[in-house]
C-alpha cells in the first residue's frame, strides 16, 4: 500500500463521494489491493502479445505469454527504487515485534533500569498498569466481600434482604455505565469535585493526572466486583457447622480464633475460586478505560488490541499486532493463575491421599 501510494496510483482511483469521505483515497490496505490489481492487468495484458522466437519457447514451453516477464520486471524496479533493503536488514522493526527488545535494550543501555524510560513503549506501559490494576484490586476485593459478608451474616433476618439488593447494585450495573457514573462525579464540576474545592478552597482537576485517574478506575474495580466476591462469601457461610463455632467458644476461642481456624479454612475452596476469576477478569482490563475515556493516560493490553484493531488515520487496521497483543493476553493470565492453580492441585492431592 505504501509504495503504491508512493507511486502515485492512489490518483487513478475512480472513487463515489462516500468513499472519498472515508478517505478511501490514501488507505493503504485499499491501495495494496490496488497494487495488486494494477499486477494482474499488467499480466494479462502482456499475454496477448504474440511473441515467435527461434527456439519456439513461447509456443512449446511456455503457456503464458510474455506477461510474467513483465510483470517481474516491473516489480524488480519498484522495489529497487521503493525498498531500502540495508535499512531493513539492519533494522528489526518487524511491526508484530510488539515486545520490542531491540529498543528496550537501547533503554536499558543508556538509561538503565529506569522504569519511566521503559514505560515510553506501549507494551511496557500497559504491562505495567495491567499487573498494578490486577493485583492491587485482588486482595481489596476479597478483604471487602469477607466483612460485608460478615456484617450481612449478623443481620437480623428483616435487614438482610434490602442490604444484600443494595450491595448487589454495583455489580449489576454495565461496567461502561458505572464507570461513565463515577466519572461525573468527578469531571469538571462534578458533585465530589465541587465539593472538595470547597472544602480545600482551591481549583482541583482530577482527570488532568495520570496518577488520580488510575486511582479512580482502581476504586471503581473495587466497587463494582466487592458484590460478587461478597454473595460468593455470603453463600459459603450459610453452610459453616454452627456445632463447631459453639464448641470453639465454650472452649474459649474468641471471635477472631473461630473466624481463622474455623471459617477461613471451611470457605478456602471459595476463597481461591474468587482469586481466579477476579485474575482472570482483572488482567483483561478495558471497560474502566473506556469508561473513564482514560486511553490518553492509562494504557491496558487488551485496550491495545482494541486500539490496533481501530482504522488509523490512513484507514489500516493491525491485526497482526492485535493478534500478538491477544496471544500475549492470554500467555500473562496462564502465568498468574499458575500458583493458584498449583495450590489446588496440591489440596486435591493431599485429599486423595
Amino acid at each position: 500500500g505504501k509504495m503504491a501510494y508512493e507511486m502515485g496510483l492512489n490518483k487513478w482511483y475512480i472513487l463515489s463521494a462516500n468513499a472519498e469521505e472515508k478517505k478511501t483515497r490514501t488507505n493503504l490496505k485499499k491501495l495494496g489491493c490496488l497494487f495488486e490489481a494494477f499486477l494482474g492487468a499488467l499480466f494479462l495484458d502482456f499475454n496477448k502479445i504474440s511473441i515467435k522466437d527461434e527456439g519456439d519457447w513461447f509456443s512449446n514451453v511456455f503457456v503464458t505469454g510474455p506477461g510474467f516477464q513483465i510483470a517481474q520486471i516491473f516489480v524488480e524496479n519498484i522495489f529497487e527504487k521503493h525498498v531500502n533493503w540495508i535499512d531493513l536488514i539492519q533494522n528489526d522493526e518487524n511491526y508484530k515485534n510488539i515486545l520490542q527488545f531491540e529498543e528496550l535494550n537501547s533503554i536499558i543501555k543508556n538509561n538503565g533500569y529506569s522504569w519511566s524510560a521503559i514505560q515510553s513503549i506501549d507494551f511496557y506501559q500497559a504491562l505495567r498498569f495491567t499487573i498494578t490494576f490486577t493485583f492491587i484490586t485482588l486482595p481489596f476485593v476479597i478483604i471487602f466481600g469477607m466483612c460485608l459478608a460478615l456484617c450481612v451474616n449478623n443481620l437480623v433476618n428483616k435487614l438482610k434482604g434490602p442490604v444484600i439488593f443494595i450491595t448487589l447494585l454495583p455489580f449489576i450495573i454495565t461496567p461502561v455505565i458505572g464507570s461513565l457514573s463515577i466519572k461525573w462525579l468527578f469531571i469538571g464540576d462534578g458533585i465530589v469535585t465541587s465539593l472538595l474545592e470547597y472544602i480545600l478552597e482551591k481549583d482541583i482537576a482530577v482527570f488532568a493526572k495520570a496518577w488520580s485517574i488510575e486511582l479512580l478506575v482502581l476504586f471503581y474495580r473495587i466497587w463494582h466486583t466487592t458484590p460478587f466476591a461478597f454473595v460468593i462469601f455470603y453463600a459459603a457461610l450459610q453452610t459453616v457447622d454452627k456445632d463447631r463455632i459453639e464448641a470453639a467458644f465454650v472452649d474459649g476461642a474468641n471471635r477472631f480464633q473461630r473466624f481463622r481456624y474455623i471459617v477461613i479454612p471451611h470457605i478456602m475452596p471459595l476463597i481461591v475460586f474468587v482469586t481466579l476469576i477476579h485474575l482472570m477478569d482483572a488482567y483483561r482490563v478495558y471497560d474502566e478505560i473506556v469508561g473513564f475515556g482514560a486511553e490518553g493516560f492509562l494504557n491496558s493490553l487488551q485496550w491495545m488490541t482494541y486500539d490496533f484493531l481501530r482504522l488509523d488515520d490512513s484507514g489500516s487496521r493491525y491485526i497482526g499486532r492485535a493478534s500478538a497483543t491477544s496471544m500475549l493476553t492470554m500467555i500473562g493470565i496462564v502465568i498468574i493463575l499458575i500458583p493458584v492453580l498449583r495450590r489446588v492441585f496440591r489440596e486435591q492431592k493431599e485429599k486423595k491421599n
